[in-house]
């Protein structure tokens, strides 16, 4: 089930990032954008943590569990979105606009 769930969250991430390349291809670096997904997911990962150990130390237990429960998902989420791959412009499209991508191998995050 773990993996039916990673193999979806990877195809939306990859169909999202083919709808925002093919409607911003000039003016947005996908890289970029996952930088700042990445950066913005480890600190909601963070602060979830923080919650689950404050909630421990209030001595509510199951609320901590939550908080930690949810940090690992976002953990995942961020293993899997570091791992896709940012397919490229080939070098006469940036021109034309249509936001078509090269035959060559895309680069890993």
């Amino acid at each position: 089930m773990t993996q039916l769930h990673d193999l979806r969250l990877r195809l939306l991430v990859q169909q999202e990032s083919e709808s925002i390349a093919n409607s911003q291809p000039m003016d947005l670096d996908l890289s970029v954008v996952q930088a700042r997904c990445l950066c913005w997911l480890a600190l909601l990962a963070e602060a979830h943590e923080d919650q689950a150990s404050d909630a421990e130390r209030r001595g509510d237990t199951e609320q901590a569990m939550g908080w930690f429960a949810d940090s690992m998902r976002l953990r995942d989420v961020i293993q899997v979105v570091s791992t896709i791959e940012i397919p490229l412009p080939a070098p006469g499209d940036t021109d034309s606009g249509q936001g078509s991508f090269s035959s060559e191998p895309p680069l890993a995050a």
